[in-house]
């Protein structure tokens, strides 16, 4: 059994390796001052870059992680800790773990729907909200299965020093598994970094530079999609040179938790 585990793990490696090799390979020549500080071309003319695109994702990346995170963690936290309330934990836990394998498209026509209607236009608002939508149960199953990993012993001795129980959690079970709830965190950020479906429906596109949240907005993962779509050799260049820069926008936050966050080994 541990000869198939590793195995399977120098498996999985290797494909990782191939689709990130292959990726830097392609994107690395696209990659130049001018990829990001330029906006787009016109058709036929050579150069541009994504710098609004870039701009565009964090912010809508930062638009969902004020929405998801928030909302995730404190549903795992009543999830984890609230014994009392068993009856409507299963019922959350229910809904979430529907959510959570509901496709992205819904989201986005949901908040279509709601928002986009209302306001009479597409907006990055309307596409940090999909997005948001979309984290919350990642988050939320997550941060629950961290924090029952955490020894009960731990919480029995704070208790028994006197604390109250939500000063016990605050200061006791989530600094315990902050770097566990952090990777989870990232894993849902990286989720929806790359995830186009729901902004065709809510924050839509840009060629421009905006920062206007009430109006529509540019992303890495829109930009990609145009630029294969189209049949120019220098925008398939540009497309992986975004790819690229996705992958690095993902990963270097799970590289940032692990290093910095604090964290208790925790074991079964």
């Amino acid at each position: 059994m541990v000869t198939l585990c590793i195995l399977a793990t120098g498996i999985l490696l290797a494909v990782l390796g191939l689709v990130v090799g292959y990726i830097a390979i392609q994107g690395l020549p696209g990659l130049s001052w001018s990829f990001f500080t330029g906006t787009p071309r016109p058709i036929g003319e050579a150069g541009g870059g994504m710098a609004h695109a870039i701009a565009g994702s964090f912010i809508l990346i930062g638009l969902a992680c004020l929405v998801g995170i928030p909302w995730g963690v404190l549903t795992g936290i009543f999830l984890a800790e609230m014994k009392r309330w068993r009856r409507l934990g299963t019922l959350v836990r229910f809904t979430a773990d529907v959510l959570s394998g509901m496709p992205s498209i819904t989201a986005g026509i949901f908040i279509y729907t709601s928002v986009v209607i209302s306001m009479q236009t597409f907006s990055a608002l309307a596409g940090g909200l999909a997005l948001g939508i979309v984290m919350i149960p990642l988050v939320a199953r997550n941060t629950e299965e961290i924090l029952r990993l955490v020894p009960a012993s731990m919480r029995e001795a704070a208790l028994a020093l006197g604390l109250p129980y939500w000063r016990v959690v605050v200061s006791i079970v989530l600094p315990t598994a902050a770097r566990g709830i952090g990777i989870g965190m990232t894993m849902a950020l990286a989720g929806i970094a790359g995830d186009p479906v729901p902004l065709f429906f809510t924050a839509l596109n840009n060629n421009y530079w905006s920062l206007d949240l009430r109006q529509p907005i540019a992303s890495l993962p829109m930009e990609i999609f145009r630029y294969t779509a189209a049949p120019f050799a220098e925008w398939h260049t540009l497309a992986w040179a975004g790819a690229l820069v996705l992958i690095a926008i993902s990963f270097t936050p799970m590289l940032l938790v692990r290093i910095f966050l604090p964290g208790y080994r925790i074991r079964r």
